[in-house]
């Protein structure tokens, strides 16, 4: 299908470029809007529920063929906005938790976690999803198509995924009242095997989390 047809008047919505658009672009939307801070006690519960959707979008670039886009080089996207305002938003919106401890490949033998941060993957998702809707908006649909896939494998869904587990166990810790160690101290400029990411200093109550940051039920 071509990318004229794919951009006319009447999109058909059940077409795959158009379904994965509209969810990427949901994506990008929601999670500006949470970074506004309007709703604090109900940012870890919606960008849990966002990231979520994002991944089955991912799933079904990953299990889709190879995508080929049309022109071997890729054009020049143009004018495409940072994603530093809003990388600084979450950082301020998650502080109590916003760096957490991640193992980047579960098939490599006795890796030692590292510190990352939410917001710093929130923001790198969101610069990743960016660069192909600003193809798919200028009707370049399988450059768009092929970037998406391409990244998923290489950064956003690997980010994607850490950072959902990250949203999950903030909100299970809060929803079945248990506690969280602390992060203080802990920093993503230190070292891979660091002893702090045995997490030190003091406990952090769930409740204390929750009523800052994800008591908040989404309906």
């Amino acid at each position: 299908m071509s990318d004229a047809k794919l951009h006319a008047t009447e999109q058909n919505p059940d077409d795959f470029a158009v379904q994965i658009a509209d969810q990427i672009e949901s994506f990008l939307v929601a999670v500006s809007e949470v970074a506004k801070g309007d709703e604090p006690d109900s940012a870890v519960p919606f960008l849990l529920l966002e990231v979520s959707q994002l991944m089955l979008a991912g799933g079904r670039l990953g299990a889709h063929e190879d995508i080929v886009p049309d022109e071997r080089y890729e054009p020049d996207p143009g004018f495409e906005p940072d994603a530093d305002e809003l990388r600084e938003n979450l950082a301020r919106l998650l502080e109590p938790v916003d760096v957490y401890s991640e193992v980047f490949d579960p098939y490599e033998p006795r890796k030692a976690p590292v510190p990352a941060r939410i917001s710093d993957d929130l923001a790198d998702v969101i610069a990743d999803l960016r660069h192909g809707m600003v193809h798919y908006r200028a009707g370049r649909t399988s450059e768009a198509l092929w970037w998406w896939q391409f990244s998923y494998f290489s950064n956003w869904g690997t980010t994607a995924s850490a950072t959902l587990r990250a949203l999950h166990s903030v909100l299970a810790h809060v929803r079945l009242n248990q506690p969280l160690e602390e992060l203080d101290g802990l920093d993503t400029d230190q070292g891979d095997g660091d002893d702090t990411l045995e997490f030190e200093a003091g406990r952090v109550m769930a409740e204390e989390i929750g009523g800052q940051l994800g008591s908040g039920q989404v309906r």
